[in-house]
């Protein structure tokens, strides 16, 4: 579990009501005692396909999501949260991530503001399934 935190993107696998499975690149932040999260806008299609089913699996990948050779998907649990816990993703990310965090929710804020999407207001915890 340790190292699936430490890396810098990992693919984020959420599945479509017929089962399809659908991944896309995320950064990654460490919560402890089993759990990793990330932030995202609410108006994205992971959110939307995580209200329906809760699955989600995550593996080692590179900015485009390209899977890491070697690496093994990690089935786990994702809930969408908002208030002090998202805060908290948030500042855990800012810290691993820095300037391009900063970027990124810049992005996030001017896409909102042309009505391109909700911006980045929720976090998506995953509990990770022991092996």
């Amino acid at each position: 579990m340790g190292t699936l935190s430490s890396e810098k993107y990992v693919s984020f696998t959420t599945f479509r009501r017929d089962g399809t499975p659908v991944s896309t690149p995320v950064w990654i932040v460490d919560l402890g005692d089993g759990r990793v999260s990330f932030t995202t806008a609410s108006s994205t299609w992971k959110v939307k396909r995580l209200s329906r089913d809760d699955r989600a699996t995550l593996q080692a990948a590179d900015r485009r999501g390209k899977v890491k050779p070697g690496s093994t998907p990690v089935p786990g649990t994702a809930e969408v949260v908002r208030g002090e816990t998202f805060d908290q993703v948030r500042r855990a990310a800012k810290a691993k991530y820095g300037l391009a965090f900063a970027a990124a929710t810049m992005v996030g804020k001017v896409a909102k503001t042309l009505q391109r999407g909700s911006g980045t207001d929720c976090a998506v915890i995953i509990t990770l399934e022991q092996t």
